[in-house]
């Protein structure tokens, strides 16, 4: 017997009805353990983020998604300005904001 035999018998299909479903009973075991330990987690986390900014309001400290912390200053639909130091304020989108409970400790002079 040559290698190519032996794999050859070793793939046959099993006499029984039961090795017809164990391919889809498999693919459906992976799905439910993908639905358990990577999406369910991702969506509870994104619907947490998205109550987080809809509880925004003017004050609160944040950080963008860039790295820039800041206050609060205005709220409107789609954008939020944030005022990252004395009478420096930017306009970003709602998306980009995450809300910290930091305090924003500015240098001493």
């Amino acid at each position: 017997m040559n290698l190519l035999s032996v794999l050859l018998q070793a793939s046959a299909p099993a006499p029984s009805g039961v090795g017809n479903y164990s391919g889809i009973l498999m693919m459906v075991l992976i799905f439910v353990v993908f639905y358990f330990f990577m999406i369910r987690p991702q969506t509870k986390r994104q619907k947490e983020i998205k109550k987080q900014r809809e509880a925004m309001k003017p004050g609160d400290s944040v950080v963008t998604s860039g790295g820039i912390y800041g206050k609060v200053k205005d709220i409107k639909e789609t954008t939020i300005i944030i005022e990252i130091a004395e009478n420096v304020r930017i306009k970003v989108d709602k998306n980009s904001v995450f809300v910290t409970a930091e305090d924003i400790q500015t240098p001493a002079k």
